[in-house]
C-alpha cells in the first residue's frame, strides 16, 4: 500500500460525496489565536453532521502562513476532531504557495494526519500551464489532491478545460473544488475530467458559493466522442458551509435525494435563489467580495462561536453597508439559519 493512501472509510467518504466547511479562524482582540472559540468552532461543524473539515484554506486565512499558525492551526482542529467524534472525517489541509512552500505544507500536513490536500494555484499566476501541471505532480507525489478552481476576483487562476483533463489524469488526484462563480468555467472543469475519463476517480465538489444547492442536485450532461455521459458534482467545499452548518446539511441532504429522480421538486430548486441571497451578503459581493471573511465571523459572533470579527489584516473586515446586507438576510431568511441549534449546544463547545 502506497504510504500516502487514504484510509478506505474517508476515502468512500469524499468519493461518495459529503459536508465539507471551510474552517475559519477565531482570533482575539489582540488578532492573537483563540483556542477555545476555535475548538468551538471545530466542534461545532462535527456535531452539525459535517464529513470532514477543510483547514487553511482561504477561508481560514492564506496569511497564517505569515504569522506561524498554519501548523497550530491545523494541529488544533485534527486534535480536535479526534477527541470529539469517532466516525470517519475527511480533514483537507490547505496548500499554498510556489512549489517548494506547497510540498512543505503538504508534508506538515501529512504529518498531522491529514487525508488530502485542496491546493491553491494563486501563486503560480505567471505560470505556464505545462509549469502548473509540473507543480500539481510534485505536490501530488506528497498527498492525495483536491483541486481548486478558485475565482479570479479572490486570486484564482483562470485555467482551461484542456489544463483539467491534464490535471485529472494525475494519479493522486481524488476530487476537484470547482469554485470559479461562472457557469461557463463551472463546464470547463467538468469537460476536463471527462475527457480524462476520471469522473469515476475524481470527485467533484461545489464551491461556487453563488450556485450551491443548484449545483449538488443538477445532473450534468456531458458529450465524449458522442456519448452522453451524465455525472453530477457530489459534495461541498464552502465557505459559506462555515455558518448555519446544521441547516447547510439538512439542505445538502435534500439535494442528495433529488439527485437520482427523474423529477427535482420545484421547492427544493427555489431554495437556491434564497441561499444564493444570503451568501451575498456573508460574502460582500457588493464590494467584489472584500468583505467574505469578515462578513461569515459576523453570523459566528452573533451566535457566541466567536468574540469578535477580527481578520488577521486590520485593513480585512465588514464593507460599508455589509452590516445591513447581513441584517437583512438574516431577518429575511431567519428560517436558513441554525440559531437553535447553536444556542442548545454553544456551553458544552465552549468547555
Amino acid at each position: 500500500m502506497h504510504h500516502r493512501e487514504i484510509k478506505a472509510d474517508v476515502r468512500k467518504l469524499i468519493a461518495d460525496g459529503t459536508v465539507l466547511p471551510a474552517h475559519p479562524l477565531a482570533l482575539d482582540a489582540n488578532r492573537a489565536l483563540d483556542v477555545r472559540h476555535q475548538r468551538a468552532l471545530t466542534r461545532y461543524y462535527l456535531d452539525a453532521g459535517a464529513g470532514g473539515l477543510a483547514v487553511g484554506v482561504h477561508t481560514t486565512q492564506f496569511a497564517i502562513r505569515d504569522v506561524a499558525l498554519y501548523r497550530p492551526v491545523l494541529e488544533l482542529a485534527a486534535e480536535t476532531a479526534a477527541s470529539w467524534s469517532k466516525r470517519p472525517l475527511a480533514m483537507v489541509a490547505g496548500l499554498a504557495g510556489p512549489t517548494q512552500q506547497a510540498i512543505a505544507e503538504a508534508q506538515t500536513a501529512v504529518g498531522i494526519g491529514y487525508h488530502a490536500g485542496l491546493l491553491s494555484l494563486a501563486a503560480m499566476k505567471a505560470a505556464t500551464e505545462d509549469e502548473i501541471i509540473a507543480h500539481c505532480e510534485a505536490v501530488a507525489r506528497e498527498i492525495p489532491l483536491v483541486g481548486f478552481y478558485l475565482q479570479p476576483a479572490v486570486g484564482g487562476v483562470i485555467l482551461s478545460a484542456n489544463f483539467w483533463k491534464r490535471f485529472a489524469q494525475i494519479d493522486n488526484v481524488i476530487a476537484i473544488k470547482i469554485a470559479p462563480f461562472n457557469r461557463y468555467r463551472t463546464l470547463d472543469v467538468l469537460r476536463g475530467v471527462c475527457a480524462a475519463r476520471a469522473l469515476d476517480r475524481v470527485t467533484l465538489y461545489t464551491g461556487n458559493d453563488d450556485h450551491i444547492l443548484l449545483d449538488l442536485t443538477l445532473p450534468f450532461d456531458l458529450r465524449d466522442n458522442g456519448l452522453t455521459v451524465r455525472t453530477h458534482i457530489r459534495g461541498g467545499l464552502l465557505g459559506h458551509w462555515s455558518v448555519w452548518t446544521a441547516a447547510a446539511i439538512k439542505q445538502f441532504e435534500r439535494c442528495k435525494a433529488a439527485r437520482n429522480q427523474a423529477v427535482v421538486p420545484a421547492d427544493l430548486l427555489a431554495l437556491d435563489a434564497r441561499v444564493t441571497d444570503c451568501n451575498s451578503a456573508f460574502f460582500d459581493v457588493a464590494n467584489n467580495f472584500h468583505g467574505c471573511i469578515a462578513g461569515c465571523h459576523e453570523i459566528l459572533r452573533r451566535q457566541g462561536l466567536l468574540e469578535g470579527i477580527w481578520c488577521l489584516d486590520p485593513a480585512e473586515g465588514l464593507s460599508p453597508d455589509q452590516m445591513q446586507e447581513i441584517d437583512r438576510v438574516c431577518n429575511e431568511h431567519a428560517d436558513l439559519a441554525d440559531d437553535d441549534f447553536v444556542a442548545a449546544h454553544l456551553q458544552k463547545w465552549l468547555a
